[in-house]
């Protein structure tokens, strides 16, 4: 691939990274992945994908960074839970700023152009009580994971107006699709699909009425492929150059249960639970911005759900 524009996908054998990692492929780029496999897998990389195991807080991560010739890093490695973030706020850190910071700043010495960065717009946003949520919401995360990524898109900023590196700032969603982890922010997909291949009953926590934003993998890669090329501004705050990928729908548990039932074909119980301390009730992003840039979501709940339900049920 002589001649290919480079990229380096930080957490590239993860579940939504190894996504970004195909597209970047299937449209011509040099891919390599990075990745210390503590959640990724190898056997997530599509061909052709160069894997190098490394945690990004190393100099050796730096070094690939530094001199690897890089058009693009596109950095999705990070600590994502937020209840280990609330219990471990300096672990959450050390991973989610200093990590990003042994980045950049590597990244600035090689003189890498553009540097994508992955947030979270339910994290950061908290009960900004304006849903949908457009970029401009008022920001107040309610966890130290919310916390490393507004701090990562200030520091993302920071490098633009002092040393020229342009980025971007991707605030998510709920990802969801094939090669989903359980664990993940939109796990609650995967772990009904476990349960629904096992007869088991779905569990729903309170009244099942908590909305979330729903968006597919694959338009989530599609995003960031359209991001890596796009002009971006020199920006007044972090705000101008972020974007919400989503798709601007509110999707209820139950409705999300129900519509899973639907697309595996299957039926089994839906039981209710006390609901779960904190949680937050509403959470819908607005995605205007990144629809005007061309970009639209394709994948409907129920066709994306049957992907996921599918590809799970292929591997076990």
């Amino acid at each position: 691939m002589s001649g290919s524009p480079r990229v380096l996908v930080t957490g590239g054998a993860g579940f939504i990274g190894s996504h970004v990692c195909q597209t970047y492929r299937d449209a011509g780029w040099e891919v390599t992945a990075l990745d210390d496999l503590s959640t990724g897998r190898r056997s997530n990389l599509p061909d052709g994908v160069v894997l190098v195991e490394e945690d990004i807080r190393s100099e050796a991560a730096a070094d690939l960074v530094r001199g690897g010739r890089f058009d693009l890093v596109n950095h999705h490695a990070a600590q994502i839970d937020v209840r280990v973030s609330v219990a471990r706020p300096r672990h959450d850190a050390s991973i989610n700023i200093d990590g990003l910071l042994n980045l950049l700043e590597a990244a600035r010495d090689g003189q890498v152009p553009r540097f994508l960065f992955v947030s979270s717009g339910g994290a950061i946003y908290g009960e900004s009580g304006e849903i949908p949520s457009p970029e401009a919401t008022l920001k107040a995360p309610l966890s130290g994971y919310g916390v490393s990524k507004l701090s990562g898109e200030h520091y993302l900023f920071t490098f633009r107006k002092l040393f020229g590196m342009e980025g971007a700032s991707l605030r998510y969603s709920n990802v969801y699709g094939p090669r989903q982890d359980p664990n993940g922010e939109a796990g609650v997909v995967a772990v009904f699909s476990s349960r629904l291949l096992e007869g088991e009953p779905l569990t729903i926590y309170g009244d099942g009425m908590q909305t979330r934003d729903y968006v597919y993998a694959g338009d989530v890669a599609r995003a960031n492929l359209l991001l890596t090329t796009t002009p971006l501004p020199d920006p007044v705050s972090v705000d101008d150059v972020a974007f919400n990928v989503a798709t601007g729908e509110e999707t209820s548990v139950v409705k999300l249960a129900e519509t899973l039932l639907k697309a595996a074909g299957r039926d089994v119980e839906l039981q209710h639970a006390p609901p779960r301390k904190g949680e937050v009730l509403r959470s819908c992003l607005r995605t205007e911005k990144l629809r005007a840039l061309g970009w639209a979501p394709e994948v409907s709940l129920e066709q994306g759900l049957g992907n996921t339900y599918q590809h799970i049920a292929q591997e076990i």
